[in-house]
């Protein structure tokens, strides 16, 4: 067992390390989403249904870890923005998909273009070395926020 502590120790600080600069970004990115007129679940909600047209409600309310009633309430009051419709499902009558229309893909667009500009404003200030090493690092932390406790 001695043999893992230092490992433990080691994960430990480095859990501490991550933990203050990951909700900072996290913190400013859903700040530039209220910018543009979303909440970070608004946000969330359409991204999802941009890169998976036609999904149910159930499935984006297990995506997101939701209630299916709660996600139901988002999407109604989405559909009341004008920002997705639903879509008739050809298998299955009762169900329905949904998709952006032009204004939510217009206002996701909107929000992906703004976070990408206030992140490029932030990376053009790093040094080479420390851009290579942040991406480095992106394919393990999406990793870390894929795997399943």
């Amino acid at each position: 067992m001695p043999a893992t502590l230092p490992e433990t120790e080691e994960i430990s600080a480095l859990a501490e390390a991550l933990r203050g600069p990951l909700l900072r970004v996290s913190r400013k990115l859903r700040q530039e989403a209220q910018k543009v007129g979303l909440s970070a679940q608004d946000a969330l909600i359409l991204g999802y249904i941009k890169k998976n047209p036609g999904v149910g409600v159930s499935a984006l309310a297990d995506f997101d870890q939701i209630s299916r009633p709660t996600m139901s309430s988002h999407v109604k009051r989405l559909e009341a923005a004008g920002w997705l419709s639903r879509t008739g499902n050809a298998e299955d009558a009762r169900r329905s998909g949904l998709t952006l229309t032009a204004a939510g893909l217009r206002k996701i667009e909107t929000l992906q273009r703004h976070r990408n500009d206030w992140l490029a404003a932030r990376l053009v200030r790093l040094t080479p070395e420390e851009r290579e090493r942040l991406a480095e690092a992106a394919a393990p932390l999406l990793k870390l926020v894929s795997l399943e406790a």
